[in-house]
């Protein structure tokens, strides 16, 4: 859990760090998900953070559209509790992975968003879209071991509920390119 909580804490500071960067005029700025603003990709990792907090009991009530900054130290002191607490933590929960602790699942949903998202909120607003190469290596071997049928499923329009978009169709790049490139462009990014 130790790990689980430190990984998070970390990829948190970074995206607080690119939404403390955004400058008023840019909320509006078209991210790279095409249905999406780098207010909505905040939005995003707002709700999905209150989604985390379900199995725990905790509701999240935040609104990005005064305060994305504010809204999201609210909801990252709320995931933090979670992982804090070793019996909520701990906790098994239903996700569409299957059954798993809650930390897990902060882990493999919000944790690894933060690092996907952070790329398209620094891309939507001209900051810097360096990831952690740690980060890197981790989400390129946890999304390419995804069996074929699966990614098809993540790559499928609504297949987890209306409006719900996991992966876009993937973009190529080459097998040269550095390895940030390369996952981008699996999740359906032009990097």
């Amino acid at each position: 859990m130790d790990q689980i909580a430190e990984r998070y804490r970390r990829r948190a500071d970074a995206f607080e760090q690119k939404v403390a960067g955004v400058r008023p005029e840019q909320w509006e700025n078209q991210s790279p998900c095409e249905k999406w603003s780098a207010r909505d990709v905040v939005e995003h990792v707002v709700v999905m953070h209150g989604v985390m907090l379900r199995p725990a009991g905790r509701v999240l009530e935040t609104s990005v559209q005064d305060d994305p900054l504010a809204a999201f130290r609210a909801a990252r002191t709320a995931v933090e509790a979670v992982l804090d607490d070793p019996e909520l933590a701990a906790q098994d929960c239903e996700t569409p992975a299957g059954r798993m602790t809650a930390a897990d699942q902060i882990d493999r949903v919000v944790s690894d968003d933060l690092v996907l998202h952070g790329w398209d909120l620094a891309r939507a607003t001209g900051q810097d879209e360096t990831m952690d190469p740690v980060d890197v290596e981790r989400l390129w071997a946890s999304n390419s071991a995804i069996p074929p049928e699966v990614i098809e499923q993540y790559r499928t329009p609504g297949a987890f509920g209306p409006g719900i978009e996991v992966f876009g169709p993937e973009v190529s790049v080459p097998e040269s390119a550095p390895l940030q490139d390369r996952l981008l462009g699996y999740i359906g990014r032009q990097p």
